[in-house]
């Protein structure tokens, strides 16, 4: 029962030895990345374990109950019986609710990219107050947060912000952030107190770990630069900056903000990897949609997903036509609505469609 599930439970014990594999430990970065997949599945396979422990359970309680001749033993033996299913039952239930979100429920990290778009000065302080929202967001739920890749804009806002969330249930939460995030209000930048409309848009990259997606060395064009942006005593002295291009895909990612050049090559292989199997899962999501309704999941970009209108108070995601008057509150990272609405909505699509 449960293929899906048991194959995770699979990849996670064969996690488990690799972590008390002594070679392994001695590698820095090879336990980090083999931490991570298995935070990502440890709570799923750890239910799964128990679903089968059950199992085993209910098998050998069976057995005693047909062998048992005595009626207080017998009875004894019924009760465990009837304990073993009921608790079964209930597990069952959260596994099945487990299977219909799909694979992002296991996938405990991600990358989030947010760029400014049409807009100008006013474009990027949006972009930095998107990312403010998240952050804030990602510190109530107490994941942890990375910064890999920055450019900052002159009012103090972003042209480009990358950074990672990490922690149960991230991916899952923040899958359908991606697309195109408008805002309506006066800029700083207005000095007559018109409205003005600005955009960013919002990428969030699925954390791929180096076994679940093999990227082979010689499909990979790494150049080295000095890092751009304002000097100083750090700052273009050496050849820290790294550029990598995934030849097959196209895929290009630079990374500066580190000043170790070992370190921007790792951040950067996490990016692509995550630009990859994004990537792959839109082609995947496009072609499912000829077979099932969706509104949500297709992480297009362009796709103008939600309007933060701030005169009057309002935010609205345009995929499932929910709106709040709470602006304030959401852009402190008060995101818990629009993030169970959009999740609520896409399992109700999975099972019109029937799970995958």
């Amino acid at each position: 029962m449960f293929p899906s599930l048991q194959a995770k439970l699979k990849r996670f014990e064969e996690l488990e030895k690799q972590l008390q594999d002594p070679a392994i430990l001695s590698d820095p970065h090879q336990v980090v990345e083999i931490q991570r997949e298995y935070g990502g599945l440890r709570k799923v396979s750890l239910s799964i374990r128990t679903f089968n422990q059950l199992d085993e359970d209910i098998a050998v309680a069976k057995e005693m109950l047909e062998s048992e001749t005595a009626p207080a033993a017998r009875d004894y033996a019924q009760q465990e019986l009837s304990q073993l299913k009921e608790q079964r039952e209930t597990l069952q239930a959260e596994l099945e609710e487990i299977v219909t979100a799909g694979d992002s429920i296991t996938r405990g990290g991600l990358i989030m990219e947010i760029r400014a778009g049409t807009g100008g000065e006013e474009a990027a302080l949006f972009a930095g107050d998107l990312f403010n929202m998240y952050s804030r967001y990602v510190e109530m739920q107490g994941w942890k947060q990375e910064l890999m890749e920055s450019a900052p804009s002159e009012m103090g806002g972003f042209k480009e912000i990358v950074f990672s969330v990490t922690g149960e249930g991230a991916y899952h939460q923040l899958q359908f952030e991606s697309g195109g995030h408008r805002v309506q209000r006066v800029p700083e930048t207005e000095a007559q107190g018109r409205i003005h409309t600005s955009a960013a848009t919002v990428a969030v990259l699925p954390e791929a770990s180096e076994v679940e997606l093999n990227i082979r060395d010689e499909d990979l064009e790494i150049e080295t630069m000095r890092a751009g942006g304002p000097g100083g005593q750090k700052v273009n002295k050496t050849e820290s900056a790294v550029r990598i291009t995934h030849v097959p895909t196209g895929v290009v990612v630079k990374c500066q903000d580190e000043k170790s050049q070992h370190k921007n090559k790792a951040k950067a292989m996490r990016v692509l990897r995550g630009r990859i199997l994004e990537a792959q899962q839109r082609q995947a999501a496009a072609e499912r949609a000829s077979q099932r309704r969706t509104l949500i999941g297709s992480g297009d970009r362009s796709e103008r997903i939600r309007t933060y209108n701030f005169p009057q108070g309002r935010c609205t995601d345009h995929r499932i036509g929910l709106t709040l008057y709470k602006l304030d509150q959401i852009m402190q990272g008060h995101l818990e609505e629009l993030v169970t609405s959009m999740l609520e909505f896409d399992r109700e699509e999975r099972l019109k469609g029937g799970v995958e």
